[in-house]
C-alpha cells in the first residue's frame, strides 16, 4: 500500500481536520514509500521503535507520537535517537492523538467502553469534542466491584475513590482526562474513569458523592491504537503487530 493512500485513508477515516490538537495527527517522519507490515502501539518510544525494527515494519502507528506544542523544538538527547532509529530504517511514524481518542468505532474511548461491557456506549453529545463518553452496566454494581471488573478488564488495579452509591450510569475519558470529573457530576453519573488523577480529582469525587476510577493512562488508551491496526489488516490485507509496551503509569 503506498504511504500517501495510507495516510490519506487515516485522515479522512479517523476525520482528523475536525481536531485541534496538541500534536500534529498523521504522517510525522517519512520513510519508505510502499507499506505491508505495520506495528501500532500507544507511544513512540525507544523500546516501541526497536520492536518494529525487529519485525521489519513499513509503519508504525501511534497514540502518542512526536512534536507536541511547547517541546523544544531542537533533536538532541531521547528525542534523535528516536527519530535517528527511524530514519535509519527507512520506517515511517504516523501519530493520532484526539481522533483516536474520539472514533466511535476504534477509538481509545469507544473500545474502552466495549470492554467494560458498557451498554449504549456513545460520546456526550453536551460535550462537542466528543471525547466525554457514557453508557450504562446491565446490572449496577457496588463500587468494590466495579473496580474488581476494570481490573480484570485492564490487567491493573485502579485507584478508587468511593461514594455511597452503587455504580450503574457511568462517564468516561481515557487518558489524561481527570477534570472532566466535573462535568460528568452535572451529567448525572454514578462514576467517572479516566486515565491519570491529580490531587484535587480527589476533592471533587468526594463533595459531589460520585465515584471516582484512575484506572491509568497507558492501560486505558492501549485498545484503540489495536483496533486501529486490526482494521487496516482487514480493509487492506496489511500485516499488523500490536507491540504493548508496559507502562504502569
Amino acid at each position: 500500500m503506498e504511504r500517501s493512500v495510507l495516510g490519506q485513508y487515516l485522515a479522512d477515516f479517523l476525520q482528523t481536520g475536525k481536531f485541534k490538537d496538541y500534536a500534529p495527527n498523521g504522517l510525522q517522519i517519512e520513510g519508505k514509500a510502499e507499506i505491508q507490515i505495520i506495528v501500532t502501539g500507544v507511544t513512540a518510544c525507544q523500546a516501541l521503535i526497536e520492536r518494529a525494527i525487529e519485525l521489519k515494519a513499513d509503519a508504525i502507528l501511534v497514540h502518542h507520537g512526536f512534536f507536541w506544542k511547547n517541546e523544544p523544538d531542537v533533536l538532541v538527547g531521547m528525542k534523535q535517537r528516536r527519530i535517528k532509529s527511524l530514519l535509519a530504517h527507512d520506517i515511517n511514524l504516523f501519530g493520532y492523538h484526539l481522533p483516536l481518542d474520539a472514533h466511535p468505532v476504534v477509538g481509545n474511548n469507544a473500545t474502552l467502553g466495549r470492554r467494560m461491557g458498557i451498554l449504549d456506549a456513545e460520546a456526550f453529545e453536551a460535550v462537542g469534542d466528543g471525547l466525554l463518553w457514557g453508557g450504562s452496566l446491565d446490572t449496577a454494581l457496588s463500587g468494590e466491584a466495579f473496580a474488581g471488573l476494570l481490573a480484570k478488564v485492564l490487567g491493573r488495579e485502579p485507584l478508587h475513590i468511593d461514594a455511597d452509591k452503587p455504580v450503574q450510569r457511568l462517564a468516561w475519558c481515557t487518558g489524561g482526562a481527570q477534570d472532566y470529573i466535573d462535568l460528568a457530576v452535572s451529567l448525572g453519573v454514578d462514576a467517572f474513569i479516566s486515565g491519570e488523577v491529580s490531587e484535587r480529582t480527589f476533592h471533587s469525587a468526594k463533595e459531589q458523592g460520585i465515584h471516582y476510577f484512575a484506572a491509568g493512562h497507558h492501560a486505558t488508551e492501549r485498545y484503540g491504537i489495536e483496533a486501529l491496526g486490526e482494521h487496516l489488516r482487514r480493509e487492506f490485507g496489511l500485516t499488523h503487530h500490536f507491540v504493548d509496551i508496559d507502562n504502569p503509569v
